[in-house]
């Protein structure tokens, strides 16, 4: 094992070193502390960890409790945004509380992290108030002794290992996300992390990071992208009294949702125009037209953003639950450029159907059999 290591040190693998630096790090302050000073170092630590693991716990079952009345007056609050149009720290404000109100994860971290604040700023005094009259505890006046330097020294080693199974913990969690990527060939190349991790962190963690971890942050991933496609909800929420009119009109005699969801996607797939020429400013020049649904249905051109973003808000504007889709869209020549679609809820039969307005005009694109074959949604979303 010993011989694992020098060849690490001797490859210059920078995860060996890191981690034995810490150790040689910690070993060195508690030499220069002396036993006593070490010592009271050790019980700070200790004291913090415990510190940590009580806040952890205590933050949890707050924030469980806390989560569905947060949930519930956020929701509301969120139904009352200015019936006008937004300014960006408005959007981006609007967008943050939509977000902690209707995603669970994105909600449950916030609170989390705030309950945790909290919690360890109390523990925190109330720590500080038992132990002040402890505060001389570690301190030396009188010159150190060899047997107190070794004694400092072997107390600044237990916890710089300590300091380095952190480490090692946090490097474990990197590597069970990304298998087999360079970074993480790069960790288990070192035998110090190999072996702290088969020893230490796999058997108290058992199967639940391997396996747990990559399924969360799939689910955060997922979230993340909803935030994202979210933010056109806040961004279009007003909608403008002549759209609204338009939309009426369009659906005057139509029942179902689905029949609703399809006169819409008509009536844009066929009457926007798209701007070839927002395309090319774009893609050669690098400048960006930035349009909102009242400019779409007023010019009657855009790209496929802005066809999504109109139809949205028609939809909405009839009760429609509605979503803006972006991903990737099949080019016709064997490869896929950003796209952008919609999703609309059909109450009728209890789903949520794809369709494509933009492609309206090449074929029928509300909820075909092959739609997922030529739309490919953002991993995230």
């Amino acid at each position: 094992m010993l011989q694992n290591w020098l060849d690490s040190l001797k490859e210059f693998n920078g995860i060996t070193i890191m981690l034995l630096l810490i150790v040689a790090a910690s070993l060195l302050q508690g030499w220069s502390r002396g036993a006593s000073r070490s010592a009271g170092r050790l019980f700070g630590f200790l004291m913090d960890g415990i510190m940590a693991v009580i806040g952890i716990l205590l933050s949890i079952g707050l924030t469980m409790w806390l989560a569905p009345y947060v949930q519930q007056w956020l929701s509301a609050y969120a139904s009352a945004m200015p019936n006008r149009e937004l300014n960006r720290w408005e959007q981006m404000y609007y967008t943050l509380v939509t977000a902690i109100a209707d995603f669970p994860l994105m909600r449950f971290a916030v609170l989390f992290v705030l309950s945790y604040g909290l919690i360890r700023l109390i523990l925190g005094l109330l720590s500080s108030f038992m132990f002040s009259s402890r505060q001389g505890l570690g301190e030396e006046s009188a010159p150190k002794g060899m047997f107190s330097r070794l004694t400092g020294a072997l107390i600044g080693t237990i916890i710089g290992s300590v300091r380095g199974m952190i480490v090692i913990a946090v490097l474990f969690m990197i590597v069970s996300l990304y298998p087999g990527s360079m970074f993480s060939r790069y960790v288990e190349a070192s035998p110090i992390y190999m072996q702290g991790a088969k020893s230490v962190i796999e058997p108290l963690s058992g199967t639940f990071i391997k396996d747990k971890l990559p399924v969360f942050t799939q689910a955060v991933q997922k979230e993340l992208g909803g935030i994202l496609q979210r933010k056109y909800e806040v961004i279009d929420h007003n909608i403008p009294t002549d759209i609204e009119s338009a939309a009426s009109e369009i659906v005057k005699g139509q029942s179902t949702d689905e029949a609703k969801a399809r006169a819409l996607y008509d009536w844009v797939g066929s009457r926007i125009q798209y701007d070839y020429g927002k395309v090319d400013d774009y893609e050669q020049k690098g400048i960006w037209h930035e349009q909102n649904p009242q400019n779409t249905f007023d010019t009657r051109k855009g790209v496929c953003i802005d066809y999504a973003r109109l139809y949205a808000v028609m939809a909405r504007s009839q009760g429609l639950e509605v979503k803006v889709v972006t991903g990737l869209g099949y080019n016709g020549q064997g490869g896929y450029g950003p796209h952008a679609w919609n999703e609309v809820y059909l109450s009728d039969s209890e789903s949520w159907v794809p369709l494509d307005p933009t492609w309206a005009i090449s074929g029928d694109w509300f909820n075909p059999p092959n739609f997922a074959d030529t739309h490919l949604k953002d991993q995230s979303a």
